[in-house]
C-alpha cells in the first residue's frame, strides 16, 4: 500500500533534456514557494484572528463533513498545512469509524491519507510536503453518501532550531449521494401490515447525486524543544493551527431547483506533549474546536505515553515501543476512551464514543468505535527530527 518514489535519473538522458528538466522543477519550485511563503508571512495574523473568533462560540454538538474522535491520528483531514510535517520521508494513514448501530444502520466511515516531504534537495529555505486524502461516508438507511478526494501542497518555514510555521492548500473533489430506493413514504402504509414497498410513493421529484469542486487551507505553528530522536523524552512538542474547509462553499442538491450552499467550515486544534522528568511517561493534551454553519463541536482531552522500549542504535533488532492510554471529551455529546500502540513504524488506534447526550435512552450509550493505523517509513523510534512531528 505505501510506495516510495524512485528519485534516480535515467543513465543515458537525451542531451539538454536533464537541463531542461532542472530549470522547469526549479522555477516550479520558486512558485510554490513564492505562495505558501507569502501564505506564511499572513500566518501569525490569521492564526490569532481566527482563535480569537472561535473563544467567542458556544457549544452546539452536530456534524456535516467527515470528522473522527481521534483527530490526531487523522492530521491531513484537519489542517492541510500538517502535510509533510512529522519525522520521517513518508506518511500513510488508514481510519475506520461506525457509530449508531444500536438506533439504525450504523454509520460507516472510511479514510486514507498519505503525504511525505519532496523536493528536499533543491529547497534549502524551509521545506515542502505533498500529501492527499480520500475519504466516503455513508449515513443511514437511505446510504447518504459523501466521498472526497483531496491533493494537498504544504510550506514550512523554520522561524529558527525550535519553531516552524507552517501553511497548506489543498483542492479536491466530492459527491454527495442518496439512495431513494430505500426511502418509506406515507403513502406506502397499507393499513394492515404497515409499509408496503409494492405501493407507489406518489412522490414525483428523483433524487440525484451531485458533484463539486471543493478548496480548504491552513496555518499552523510547531515548537519543538530540542533536536533529540522521536523516542527520546526528553523535550516538548506542540502545535497550533488553524484552518478553512469549504472556502469556494460549493453549491449542490439533491432535489432539483433546491440547490443549497456547503457552509464554510472552520477549524482550530492545539497539541502538547510534556514529558514527566526521569520517567518515560509524557503527558499529550490536545483540543479540537470545529464550526461549520450553525454546527459546533468542542473537544478537549488528553493521552499519557509511556515509552515500553528504545530501539537499538546500530543493529536496528530491537525495536521502540509505546503505548498511550486517556481520552476525550466531546461536550454535550459523548466521552471517548482511547488507547493506542506503537511499535517501530506502526501507531494502532482503539477509541469508542459513549454517548452522554439526550439521545442516550435511544442508544443506550452506545455511540462509535473508531480505528486507525498510522506507518511512517523509516521508522521514526530511529530517524532524526527533521520537521517538528504533528503528534
Amino acid at each position: 500500500m505505501i510506495s516510495t518514489i524512485n528519485k534516480t535519473k535515467p543513465a543515458n538522458p537525451p542531451i539538454g533534456a536533464d537541463g531542461l528538466a532542472s530549470d522547469s522543477t526549479s522555477e516550479l519550485c520558486t512558485v510554490c514557494c513564492l505562495l505558501l511563503q507569502s501564505l506564511s508571512r499572513l500566518s501569525v495574523v490569521a492564526l490569532v484572528v481566527s482563535i480569537l473568533l472561535f473563544s467567542s462560540l458556544s457549544v452546539e454538538i452536530a456534524a456535516q463533513d467527515v470528522h473522527f474522535s481521534q483527530f490526531n491520528a487523522s492530521p491531513l483531514l484537519i489542517n492541510p498545512a500538517s502535510a509533510g510535517s512529522f519525522d520521517g520521508d513518508q506518511r500513510a494513514v488508514i481510519n475506520y469509524k461506525s457509530q449508531w448501530s444500536s438506533i439504525s444502520n450504523p454509520f460507516i466511515t472510511y479514510a486514507l491519507g498519505f503525504d511525505m516531504p519532496i523536493l528536499k534537495e533543491k529547497i534549502t529555505q524551509g521545506s515542502l510536503g505533498a500529501g492527499f486524502t480520500a475519504y466516503s461516508d455513508k449515513a443511514g438507511d437511505t446510504q447518504i453518501g459523501n466521498s472526497q478526494l483531496n491533493l494537498i501542497i504544504s510550506y514550512h518555514a523554520s522561524l529558527d532550531e525550535k519553531n516552524t510555521l507552517s501553511s497548506g492548500i489543498q483542492a479536491g473533489f466530492g459527491q454527495r449521494s442518496i439512495n431513494g430506493a430505500s426511502l418509506r413514504w406515507g403513502n406506502q402504509d397499507n393499513g394492515i401490515n404497515g409499509f408496503d414497498p409494492n405501493l407507489s410513493s406518489g412522490e414525483t421529484s428523483e433524487l440525484n447525486n451531485f458533484s463539486y469542486g471543493d478548496f480548504a487551507g491552513g496555518i499552523m505553528w510547531s515548537y519543538r524543544s530540542s533536536k533529540t530522536n522521536f523516542s527520546s523524552n526528553d523535550g516538548f512538542r506542540s502545535n497550533l493551527g488553524a484552518s478553512f474547509f469549504h472556502i469556494n462553499q460549493p453549491g449542490g442538491a439533491f432535489y432539483e431547483g433546491a440547490e443549497e450552499q456547503l457552509y464554510l467550515k472552520m477549524v482550530v486544534h492545539g497539541y502538547l506533549s510534556a514529558p514527566v522528568k526521569n520517567t518515560n511517561t509524557a503527558v499529550q493534551p490536545s483540543i479540537l474546536i470545529l464550526q461549520q454553519g450553525p454546527s459546533r463541536e468542542l473537544l478537549v482531552g488528553a493521552m499519557v505515553r509511556y515509552q515500553i522500549k528504545e530501539n537499538s542504535k546500530y543493529t536496528g533488532l530491537k525495536k521502540g515501543a509505546a503505548i498511550s492510554i486517556g481520552g476525550h471529551y466531546r461536550f454535550g455529546d459523548a466521552f471517548i476512551p482511547a488507547v493506542r500502540f506503537e511499535y517501530s513504524s506502526f501507531d494502532l488506534g482503539f477509541s469508542y464514543d459513549i454517548n452522554v447526550s439526550g439521545l442516550t435512552e435511544a442508544s443506550g450509550g452506545q455511540g462509535g468505535a473508531e480505528i486507525s493505523l498510522r506507518f511512517i517509513n523509516p521508522n521514526p523510534f530511529r530517524s532524526r527530527v527533521t520537521n517538528p512531528s504533528f503528534n
